[in-house]
């Protein structure tokens, strides 16, 4: 694991400093950094992809119990797909936190283990990031269509080599034009 910047964080939020200390200590084994934002409200953990269940498990047992999102970045120059998933808690200590996992899939074969036999709540939003980014998680229960028709075929509409086929490239419309 990398150094964290939590240190050199200057925050008061002591809650903040022990979840931190207790996330670093958890999960050194798993994770490839972890770091606070500058609002000292989300967390920042970056993991491999073959880790992603073992983070999700550690999280549920330290009171992370909810998915808030689950949404890619598309780098198709790196030929990759960051997968951003955010996680919540309601437990009074750890609600005002929100932990964002991160993880870098091949573009080509954007693939990884579903969350929803950890966390029930990113069934729907594994969905929409399948149908949006075309990322396959694996053993989805009901990875079906969300907004898209059945039948719709081409690039993933969310990745960056979209391209709406009623508008020539560069193309803006109103208002903003």
């Amino acid at each position: 694991m990398q150094p964290t910047q939590s240190s050199s964080v200057i925050s008061k939020d002591s809650d903040l400093e022990m979840l931190l200390h207790i996330l670093e200590n958890k999960l050194q084994n798993i994770i490839i950094r972890l770091y606070p934002d500058k609002s000292g409200r989300a967390i920042y953990i970056e993991v491999s992809p073959d880790k992603i269940k073992d983070l999700a498990l550690k999280l549920l047992e330290l009171g992370f119990e909810h998915v808030k999102s689950v949404t890619g970045v598309d780098y198709p120059s790196e030929n990759s797909i960051e997968v951003l998933i955010h996680v919540g808690s309601y437990l009074r200590t750890l609600r005002k936190y929100i932990v964002i996992i991160k993880t870098r899939l091949d573009r080509n074969n954007p693939r990884i283990s579903t969350l929803t036999d950890v966390w029930p709540s990113s069934e729907f939003h594994e969905r929409e990031a399948w149908e949006m980014f075309g990322i396959y998680f694996e053993g989805h229960p009901d990875l079906r269509r969300l907004l898209l028709p059945e039948d719709f075929e081409g690039v993933w509409p969310l990745r960056k080599d979209f391209h709406i086929r009623t508008r020539k490239p560069g193309e803006v419309e109103p208002p903003w034009k």
